[in-house]
């Protein structure tokens, strides 16, 4: 794939671009073979082939740092000199995405926002978060340093949808403080649609909640997860009960809910994603006994639950710092005979997979979540061992 602005040097992210993407995949496959070689029973990991991605137009969220004046907005990254730099067309956003920036730089010069000046800690906009749902809609968030332009943007809605008709949810999201994070606790939602929906599993994304970047390998992640967690025990005894920890959105536990499982049920520290999730589920048809989704920490929600109330399966699927020991022991303890772990970052889940030794990894495969880039998402499935 050819980057016009890689080849400029403007913009390196994709570091891996030179290589042919067979080799990127072989490469990532060596990475988590080798992160995971300490691991008991990491040598007999029956390993799936690789989930691979489109090489391009596959970047279905954006983080686009707004940069330069009001007169002459960009969209893009923040430079070595910590100032916007613009990427129109950028190969690897989907095409909705690459189609919506001239409109919303047209819609920043008619309200007159300044953008926000890292160096000298001035100015408003500071940057534009898009996702695309199904039919390729939009939510566009406005992360702003201030509330005094709220109102502005919300007048201006009406311009704003002739300028990127597929504009469906827009909010203004306030991050006063000069931090290295992309948005702030405060959440102003602008239209009267308040989530997204998905192409992926009927899912629906409401602001701030996470959503995988990559729709496309999403929907592959979801099916094997389901596939793993559907498949019956030795004794021929299909499961029928499973958790999902660090839900999001549900994706995991309405895959395995459509894939047969009578009950599941999500825990999502985050209450707006759990809103989003209990949507999906009720448009899918799934009563609240079948899919439960609860608001809490996902640790302390499954140490509280009773011995008599062990799923047949738990997913867990955390950020990047991993579960953590405390649910590690956890599930090294407690009698679920079967555990799929989704892991963005090889390190802590090899960390982890090693503070579970009754936990026996069996199968594993890596999803190209974010192709030209050294980062991976990994899935592995494990069985209890059977003293």
């Amino acid at each position: 794939m050819r980057c016009d602005h890689f080849d400029a040097g403007t913009c390196r992210s994709c570091s891996l671009l030179p290589q042919p993407y067979e080799r990127q995949l072989a490469g990532k496959a060596e990475t988590i073979a080798a992160t995971l070689s300490p691991v008991p029973g990491a040598g007999e990991i029956v390993w799936l082939a690789p989930a691979s991605s489109p090489q391009k137009g596959f970047r279905t969220s954006a983080k686009l740092v707004v940069g330069g004046t009001r007169r002459r907005p960009t969209l893009g990254i923040l430079g070595p000199d910590r100032r916007g730099i613009d990427l129109p067309g950028c190969p690897i956003q989907h095409p909705a995405i690459n189609r919506a920036t001239p409109g919303l730089k047209r819609f920043i010069r008619s309200l007159d926002l300044t953008p926000y000046d890292v160096p000298t800690k001035h100015g408003e906009l500071k940057n534009i978060l898009i996702t695309v749902g199904a039919d390729q809609r939009l939510m566009i968030r406005f992360v702003l340093r201030t509330r005094e332009r709220v109102s502005d943007i919300r007048s201006a809605l009406p311009l704003l949808r002739d300028l990127v008709p597929s504009a469906h949810v827009v909010t203004a999201n306030i991050h006063p403080t000069h931090e290295a994070i992309v948005e702030g606790p405060d959440e102003i939602i602008l239209t009267r649609a308040r989530t997204l929906p998905l192409s992926v599993e009927g899912l629906e994304l409401g602001p701030r909640s996470f959503t995988q970047t990559n729709a496309h390998v999403a929907s592959a992640l979801y099916e094997q997860a389901a596939l793993w967690a559907s498949r019956p025990f030795a004794d021929g005894r299909l499961p029928e009960s499973l958790w999902d920890l660090y839900c999001g959105v549900g994706g995991f536990a309405l895959a395995c809910a459509r894939a047969g499982f009578p009950r599941v049920t999500g825990v999502e520290v985050s209450s707006g994603a759990i809103s989003s999730a209990i949507s999906a589920a009720r448009h899918a048809g799934l009563s609240r006994a079948a899919a439960t989704f609860i608001a809490e920490d996902a640790t302390t929600w499954a140490r509280a639950q009773s011995p008599e109330d062990m799923p047949d399966v738990i997913v867990v699927n955390p950020p990047r710092r991993g579960i953590g020991a405390d649910l590690a022991t956890y599930l090294n303890e407690c009698d679920a005979p079967r555990v799929i772990y989704s892991s963005c970052n090889p390190v802590t889940l090899a960390k982890d997979l090693a503070a579970m030794p009754s936990l026996r990894p069996v199968e594993g495969r890596l999803f190209d979540m974010f192709p030209h880039t050294t980062h991976v998402e990994t899935v592995v499935l494990m069985s209890r061992v059977k003293d």
